[in-house]
């Protein structure tokens, strides 16, 4: 049956006033953010907006905290290299701490901007953004020049082992690796490349592990069990 003309009109009034509640130009949105917190030295509490980014996962507070107790805190000196950079907060940890140089590689052009407005906004003059493939910027690092070397690649990637691999040349023996991974790598893995896990905690989905480069003869005699941890990081981004 037809609907009757002041029925139509009724219709007509509604849809009119629903298209007159829609922004004609709506302003385009930028990318969401939020922030990172420095937890040591020099820019201990200062806070820093970075994008949120999918598969992005700055490493928590808590496990940074862990991971530098276990350095010794004090990097006065050192040379590092974070080479999957995502917000640079492990780079920045180290540079806030007194390390000389630190290197940051990260191949996402909006990310790599990030690292140097970071960088420029804490006058961190011993901080190098480099935009490119980590594992090929740590393949050309001269053989044991650097002192320390994160790894956080994405973990759905295939990079943990050429990271691995390139990394441990570029660090000399007793220099450090930490790396970030969805599980646990066993002592065999590591000894390939002459590395030894001397810390490892389990903190949410990420299993954190500090490793040294060893000499042979260390590395055959090592039968110490690796001192393992456990954070508790409920309501942390893994």
């Amino acid at each position: 049956m037809p609907s009757s003309p002041s029925k139509r009109a009724a219709a007509d009034s509604a849809a009119r006033h629903a298209a007159n509640k829609k922004p004609k130009n709506p302003t385009p949105k930028g990318p969401s953010s939020h922030e990172i917190r420095i937890i040591g030295g020099q820019w201990r509490r200062t806070r820093l907006k970075v994008i949120d980014k999918p598969g992005l996962r700055p490493t928590p507070d808590r496990v940074r905290e862990t991971l530098f107790n276990w350095l010794g805190q004090d990097l006065s000196g050192w040379r590092c290299v974070d080479a999957f950079a995502g917000t640079g907060v492990l780079g920045l940890e180290a540079a806030s701490r007194g390390a000389a140089h630190v290197l940051m590689v990260e191949q996402d052009a909006v990310l790599v901007r990030d690292l140097q407005g970071n960088a420029t906004r804490l006058k961190a003059s011993m901080v190098t953004v480099q935009r490119g493939d980590a594992v090929s910027a740590l393949g050309r690092l001269p053989a044991g020049s650097v002192d320390l070397v994160f790894l956080d690649p994405p973990f759905d990637g295939p990079w943990f082992e050429p990271a691995l691999k390139a990394a441990a040349q570029a660090v000399p023996v007793g220099g450090w690796i930490y790396l970030e991974a969805p599980v646990h790598w066993p002592a065999e893995s590591m000894g390939v490349w002459g590395l030894r896990c001397e810390r490892h905690l389990k903190a949410g989905a990420v299993h954190a592990h500090l490793l040294q480069r060893v000499g042979p003869e260390s590395l055959a005699l090592s039968t110490a069990p690796v001192a393992a941890h456990a954070l508790s990081t409920e309501g942390d981004a893994p």
